[in-house]
């Protein structure tokens, strides 16, 4: 407790020889010469500041208010300032972008106002409509008002390819296609770290955005760029990754590389036709490529497509594809090619990640949807998978 120590000086005592000794003596609390010390202190801290260190005196006793006092603006600020909010940002992140902007003096200003004001929780990623230098409590208020909030978003679905997110995009942001195009040729620069572009499975790498641009529903910014809009998308795709510890995992567990694992996952986003069937797939293309059953052979129909839809042509069924598209030697992403694929062929989601990461046990080589709602059954045999497809044909399925 600060009453309990006084630092007043005691008055001048005579000691022998006449000499004079001056100290420090721990008062009673209460005392009057409590008082009288804390005056001739406070004083003394004064003249010092302002007479013994010059011009010098006014930022150190500015740093001493800051110290007790928080910084802060009053009112509700003037001008107009966009500021944004970046997705997962806590309140101090919010802080220092406000801070940045000029819109709060200080981050304590805006923290304390935030932990003052129970809705502040509900404060939305998004770019806001705010004012220069408001005071706290104004800045939180304000972006609680969904008026403030900028609202230009935009979804993009799971399993669309980067040719389909480059249309929607355009479409939303009237920036050409071509810009999108042109910013995705060097993924590295839009943030996928260059140790993605690994594999162990003896393949050339080909390094590819597909897959990098995380399914979700973004705000965009004013004055945005194609290459600013897909590092946003890149961004969400390593932090979604990262919390799963994704490329951990599949090293660990599944013994293969993050990329292949993502090009798995992508496989089980264009082949699943339920979200309960992911993991199912996920295993299928393990199985098929890697397992224990000398196959390696994928077998895809859905990587004809990617092929198809990269040369702008349309996509096809399975029963439409003649056997010179299901066979073209100039297809990369050939059907009849040995091994794994070379590139993702969509963008998949959290849960055909989860199942690529984690895909449940089973030995099955097959699979065909034997409902309307787009449930699979599997199979480990050819003749089991017979038999399924008889049940997909009675349900008018296939």
């Amino acid at each position: 407790m600060i009453d309990d120590l006084d630092l007043g000086f005691d008055e001048p005592e005579r000691g022998e020889k006449g000499r004079h000794r001056r100290g420090f003596r721990k008062r009673k609390s209460g005392s009057g010469g409590s008082s009288r010390g804390k005056t001739f202190l406070a004083l003394l801290m004064a003249l010092f500041l302002l007479g013994g260190i010059g011009g010098g005196a006014f930022y150190g006793f500015d740093r001493i208010q800051n110290y007790f006092v928080t910084p802060d603006y009053d009112g509700s600020g003037a001008g107009e300032i966009t500021v944004e909010i970046k997705s997962g940002a806590l309140i101090a992140d919010m802080a220092d972008a406000l801070v940045a902007a000029d819109v709060v003096k200080s981050q304590k200003a805006f923290i304390e106002a935030a932990e003052a004001n129970s809705r502040s929780k509900n404060i939305q990623p998004g770019t806001y409509k705010l004012r220069k230098q408001m005071s706290g409590a104004n800045a939180v208020t304000a972006m609680l008002d969904l008026k403030n909030k900028i609202v230009n978003g935009l979804t993009i679905p799971e399993g669309r390819t980067s040719f389909n997110i480059y249309k929607l995009l355009s479409e939303k942001t009237k920036i050409p296609v071509k810009d999108f195009q042109a910013a995705a040729k060097d993924p590295e620069a839009l943030g996928v770290p260059d140790w993605w572009f690994k594999r162990d499975d003896g393949k050339k790498v080909v390094k590819s955005i597909e897959g990098f641009l995380y399914p979700d529903t973004y705000e965009i910014p004013p004055k945005s760029t194609a290459e600013s809009i897909l590092k946003l998308m890149v961004n969400r795709f390593l932090s979604v990754s990262g919390e799963m510890k994704f490329a951990d995992r599949v090293q660990e567990e599944r013994k293969v590389s993050p990329y292949e694992a993502l090009i798995v996952a992508s496989l089980a986003q264009a082949e699943a036709g339920n979200k309960d069937d992911l993991g199912k797939v996920a295993r299928v293309a393990y199985n098929r490529v890697y397992g224990e059953f000398n196959c390696n052979c994928l077998e895809m129909d859905v990587t004809v497509n990617y092929y198809l839809e990269s040369i702008g042509k349309p996509t096809k069924s399975s029963k439409q594809m003649t056997a010179a598209e299901l066979d073209d030697q100039k297809n990369p992403y050939n059907r009849k090619l040995r091994g794994m694929i070379p590139t993702p062929i969509n963008n998949p989601g959290k849960q055909a990640l989860e199942g690529a990461m984690d895909p449940p046990p089973g030995k099955w080589l097959y699979f065909v949807a034997i409902d309307k709602q787009g449930h699979s059954e599997f199979a480990e045999t050819y003749e089991q998978q017979k038999r399924n497809e008889n049940k997909a044909r009675e349900a008018g399925i296939i």
